[in-house]
């Protein structure tokens, strides 16, 4: 196995897969040997070309910075020598994109798992019962409805679950409107076969404005309790829910086509590798299930930034492009809001991973979307309508992130990790490690070990490997680690005043 790689044949840099002493040599292309002038940990990035102060450095074929100084072949290139060369709002030009070529029959448009079909026709992989509270105030109450719900319920629905938050009240304008839109499309996602909504009764979030929010849903799904009216709030709600779990266990599993699935795509704690391994494996899996005529949805909008113009060319026509366009420069206006830089992005983690800058960070993040056309761009909170690659508007954050993911509709989360994290979202979320080190380390975090692609398996072979545990995943034949530890939380993007 080599001991780097480099992405593109035009690239200033490679990857070391392994840490390097300074005075250690590369063997590069063509048996050219390459003295390394710095210690380079793993991961990171070694200058093969020289640059001179300003121009850009080149990884997977595009910059990923500009040199703050000139920068010898040999160079660990790292935020000490290159910072980022984004600035400000640029201006974006339609160009009409090569037309999709038509493909065959996909091998797995006949695939199906097995699925709980709600009675709107929609599909859920999980037959849960899900507690959405209205306000912060009664996070507590409606922990414990659900903590005694699922010890007296085991068995006859996949579980009893509360997702915390702190708002729903104190909120005005379209931050109310904001945390009203997140909480009604989770009450609408196809898991969850019951919901309980919890409301205090003096809070903004009322539970007659909400229900206006939910929109047309059925009195037998979705319940709703208002604590200050009741006597003892937390018999009521054991009543109610047990309403629920009887209409839950209507529903079987049942044959599903694969094309009624939807993934949400997320990367959270990148290192060096998260562009080469996870989420180009990641990218591979959503354009399988797209070309079977399922759904994928990407997010992290600023982590879009210097990659952007990539996912505008692949704009399914000039009104998607149009709304890529808003997506992007309104985020940029939401830093400029708050007088926060734009490009104020890696994290400390991702620089630590060997991430510098964060066209490089966006560069190895859009890689999650494959290569499939954009067909809608979707605002935060609302639920998405079209199948094939979509765009998600929410901030990088991960917790906040895959709770919109899960809200518009992911019946699971592919978040891929250089890092690890133990949490999850309300739906399964699969953490795909971008190395085998965190893969064994964590065994209790990681489902999926891509670091495999740069030992002894194939891009074909992880994927063909991903999707099947996939299709095990969707049927219920299997948990993810998030599940199985019952980590399952939420959080609710903030933009707004509170009284």
């Amino acid at each position: 196995m080599n001991n780097w790689v480099r992405l593109h044949e035009n690239d200033h840099v490679v990857i070391a897969l392994q840490p390097f002493a300074k005075g250690e040599k590369l063997i590069l292309e063509g048996g050219i040997a390459l003295e390394l002038a710095d210690e380079v940990p793993k991961g990171h990035k070694v200058l093969t070309r020289a640059v001179r102060q300003g121009e850009h450095v080149l990884k997977f074929g595009y910059s990923i910075g500009v040199a703050k100084e000139d920068i010898e072949p040999g160079s660990w290139v790292h935020t000490h020598n290159m910072g980022t060369g984004l600035k400000g709002f640029l201006d974006y030009t339609y160009e009409q994109t090569t037309p999709e070529q038509v493909k065959g029959a996909s091998p797995d448009a006949g695939r199906s798992f097995r699925g709980f079909v709600r009675e709107n026709g929609e599909v859920g992989i999980r037959n849960e019962i899900w507690i959405i509270n209205t306000v912060g105030c009664i996070n507590k109450t409606c922990e414990i409805v659900a903590r005694k719900a699922h010890a007296l319920y085991e068995g006859r629905v996949d579980g009893v679950y509360h997702f915390a938050h702190p708002f729903g009240c104190s909120q005005l304008g379209d931050d109310l409107v904001h945390t009203q839109k997140l909480l009604a499309s989770l009450v609408n996602h196809p898991n969850a076969a019951g919901v309980l909504v919890i409301g205090l009764g003096c809070e903004n979030n009322q539970i007659d404005a909400f229900k206006r929010a939910i929109g047309e849903h059925s009195a037998e799904r979705v319940k709703f309790l208002k604590s200050q009216e009741a006597e003892d709030e937390i018999e009521e709600a054991l009543e109610l829910v047990e309403e629920l779990v009887g209409y839950a266990e209507r529903f079987k599993r049942e044959p599903v086509p694969v094309s009624k699935l939807k993934l949400g795509l997320k990367c959270g704690g990148s290192d060096g590798l998260s562009g080469i391994t996870a989420n180009p494996l990641v990218g591979a899996v959503s354009d399988r299930l797209i070309e079977a005529g399922g759904t994928a949805i990407l997010t992290e909008v600023p982590e879009m930034f210097g990659a952007e113009t990539i996912l505008m060319s692949r704009a399914a026509d000039e009104q998607v492009f149009g709304k890529i366009v808003h997506l992007i420069n309104d985020f940029k206006q939401y830093f400029i809001k708050h007088d926060q830089e734009i490009y104020e992005n890696p994290s400390p983690g991702n620089k630590a991973g060997g991430i510098s800058t964060l066209e490089e960070k966006s560069l190895g993040c859009t890689q999650k979307g494959g290569h499939a056309i954009v067909r809608d761009v979707v605002p935060y909170g609302e639920r998405i309508t079209s199948s094939g690659l979509n765009l998600l508007e929410a901030p990088g954050n991960d917790l906040v992130s895959v709770t919109a993911l899960s809200a518009g509709g992911a019946h699971i989360v592919l978040f891929t990790t250089g890092r690890g994290t133990p949490f999850g979202g309300p739906v399964p979320t699969v953490k795909i490690a971008t190395n085998s080190e965190l893969a064994g380390r964590k065994k209790n975090w990681i489902d999926f070990n891509a670091g495999q692609l740069l030992e002894d398996k194939s891009m074909e072979t992880l994927t063909d490997e991903l999707w099947e545990q996939l299709i095990s995943l969707a049927s219920g034949d299997i948990q993810t680690n998030n599940e199985r530890n019952g980590f399952k939380e939420i959080a609710i993007f903030k933009d707004g005043v509170i009284l």
